[in-house]
């Protein structure tokens, strides 16, 4: 009898620890799947940076994100009916609006890493950064281009702030718009070779380089 209880108290030892074991197992296994699944960082980072030290982080061109940009006078807000029909803008800014391909704009609070194909888009104005957009759609002020020429750039960041890169160049694009005297400005000019802010390399690859046509680029 002695004997049965050893043998059966025993059973149960070892039941308990294979349980143990095997419980424990799969918990290492679905912690090694869900790191398995979770998205590696896209792209390398490289030792080049933008003109504010963000480092460029590199993809294959053929997984590359694509961005055009169109920039027109915002006759709607400052010209009225007169406006739009010289095609002027008498003080109502401009009317940015992006082409995105292969690449999603994320929402705020996003987490802070480099996924493919996401990010943010930064607008400059002669290299300098006057917003980042989360929307394909912005006004820009007046007050934001005086009278002259200026280069209109966009740039596609991964939200851990790289910026995403082929071939050692920016994902970028750039439209030039002239402003006359004040609070009236003409119709986008062609530009050249998208060199928008300082230290940059050129771009004109078609989808990343220079605009196609008066005022746009996609």
């Amino acid at each position: 009898m002695s004997c049965t209880r050893t043998s059966l108290a025993a059973l149960a030892v070892c039941v308990l620890l294979l349980t143990g074991t095997v419980g424990c197992g799969s918990d290492a296994a679905r912690e090694r799947e869900a790191d398995m699944a979770a998205p590696s960082p896209a792209g390398k980072v490289l030792d080049d940076t933008d003109s504010d030290g963000r480092h460029y982080r590199e993809v294959e061109e053929g997984r590359a994100p694509e961005v055009g940009i169109e920039v027109q006078p915002d006759v709607a807000g400052g010209g009225g009916a007169q406006g739009a029909a010289e095609g002027v803008d008498r003080g109502g800014g401009w009317d940015v609006r992006l082409t995105l391909r292969g690449f999603r704009l994320s929402p705020a609070g996003a987490r802070a890493r480099a996924v493919a194909g996401r990010g943010l888009a930064y607008l400059f104005v002669d290299g300098r950064l006057v917003a980042r957009l989360r929307t394909p759609g912005h006004r820009l002020p007046a007050d934001l281009v005086p009278r002259g020429t200026h280069h209109i750039t966009v740039r596609l960041y991964a939200d851990d702030g790289t910026v995403w890169a082929v071939d050692g160049a920016p994902v970028e694009r750039t439209a030039d718009i002239t402003a006359s005297e004040a609070g009236t400005a003409v119709a986008p000019t062609p530009s050249g070779p998208a060199v928008s802010a300082p230290g940059n390399r050129d771009r004109t690859d078609e989808g990343r380089g220079s605009p196609d046509r008066a005022g746009k680029a996609s």
